[in-house]
């Protein structure tokens, strides 16, 4: 299905309001409004799904039309709290139409992490009371879907949900050329790093091509990955968990490797890392502006001062760098530091094409980086 045939049917129905965090089975759907923004639609770049909600039912409260969200089905779990106690029927009644992307879906080859999401995905919604259908990829049935869905909304004043399959949408060429100022990619800088960092250090990753760019690494250096944490889900939490890991290690340093997404989806962690204020963690954001993962939709980070953040919740040290040398300078002064220190890395967004996958499991990843560090 192309995304201009599908918002011709959205547009129809008065459904130009567009938030939400970006998810790769609709990527090609993304670039397709983000090309357009401005032109006929609206298209909010948020920060998490909790944020999407509030903005879609914001839109309604101030125009009286009905906003649509857009997340992965690993955001259900997100909005739980503002889908009971904002949208629903015996609050405040507000509509929004979630569309909602299936990974993990049953007999679907995909990541460990998204497999119970997508098991309990559509139970999910219905414990949620929210009814749903599985967007058809014939443009038709998606029109007469969607046609029901906006009757629905309409009537009752109650979100609807569209669960997005893979390969429902068509390829779609984002005509916006995104820029490459810097002379890295997250990959040379996650380099220059991990061959830096002792053997001695904790290392803490985010989740998507961070965790994996991390794991190719050890395996070329033939180092091992039981000093590495690899968050291949919970998007935004491995600051939190990392944090955690440094008060109970205080004799060895710890790494946190962030994206900027993934910090502005839990940014309040600075504050709880700055009153706790552990001497041994380095927080390392590697900026690119963008979701790199589900596709390379833009963050807000390109209007955020990562540095001026922490500073202002107590972290003792923060600096920038946007080149190879300024990283080595900044590391390496950062190392002999006391923490909670931040690191920002500008890098350009996008990986290598041949990119792989941890080959080890997440249990797996736990049970040796536990092996390793319980023993201390």
């Amino acid at each position: 299905m192309l995304g201009n045939d599908l918002y011709r049917i959205f547009q129809q129905h008065e459904l130009t309001y567009f938030c939400g965090v970006p998810d790769s089975t609709f990527k090609d759907w993304m670039s397709f409004l983000d090309d357009r923004h401005g032109e006929g639609l609206t298209n909010r770049i948020v920060t998490g799904e909790r944020d999407a909600i509030g903005w879609a039912a914001g839109y309604y409260a101030a125009t009286g039309k009905i906003g649509m969200v857009y997340l992965q089905n690993s955001g259900l779990g997100n909005i739980v709290n503002p889908v009971t106690s904002l949208l629903d029927s015996s609050i405040y009644n507000i509509p929004v139409l979630l569309m909602v992307g299936w990974r993990g879906q049953p007999d679907q080859p995909d990541e460990p992490q998204h497999k119970k999401m997508g098991t309990i995905t559509q139970e999910l919604l219905q414990m949620l009371d929210i009814r749903f259908s599985i967007l058809p990829d014939s443009l038709d049935d998606a029109e007469r879907i969607i046609a029901e869905a906006n009757e629905y909304m309409t009537t009752t004043r109650q979100p609807y949900a569209l669960i997005i399959q893979k390969k429902t949408f068509d390829k779609y060429t984002k005509q916006k050329k995104t820029q490459k100022p810097y002379d890295m990619t997250r990959e040379d800088a996650l380099n220059i790093i991990l061959d830096t960092v002792h053997v001695e250090d904790i290392v803490i990753a985010t989740t998507g091509k961070t965790s994996r760019e991390v794991f190719e690494h050890r395996e070329a250096t033939a180092f091992g990955h039981q000093n590495d944490f690899l968050m291949v889900g919970s998007m935004g939490l491995a600051s939190s968990f990392a944090a955690e890991i440094a008060l109970q290690k205080p004799d060895h340093k710890v790494y946190i490797l962030d994206g900027d997404g993934a910090l502005l989806m839990n940014a309040g962690v600075l504050s709880t890392i700055g009153y706790y204020a552990p001497s041994n963690l380095f927080h390392i954001v590697i900026d690119n502006r963008a979701y790199d993962s589900t596709g390379g939709q833009p963050t807000t980070s390109s209007v955020v001062d990562f540095v001026q953040m922490a500073l202002a919740n107590n972290y003792k040290e923060a600096v920038a760098a946007s080149s190879a040398g300024e990283l080595r300078d900044a590391f390496g002064r950062l190392q002999h530091q006391s923490g909670p220190s931040m690191l920002v890395i500008n890098v350009n967004s996008g990986a290598r094409p041949d990119l792989g996958r941890p080959t080890t499991s997440p249990i797996e990843n736990k049970l040796a980086f536990m092996n390793r560090w319980n023993k201390q």
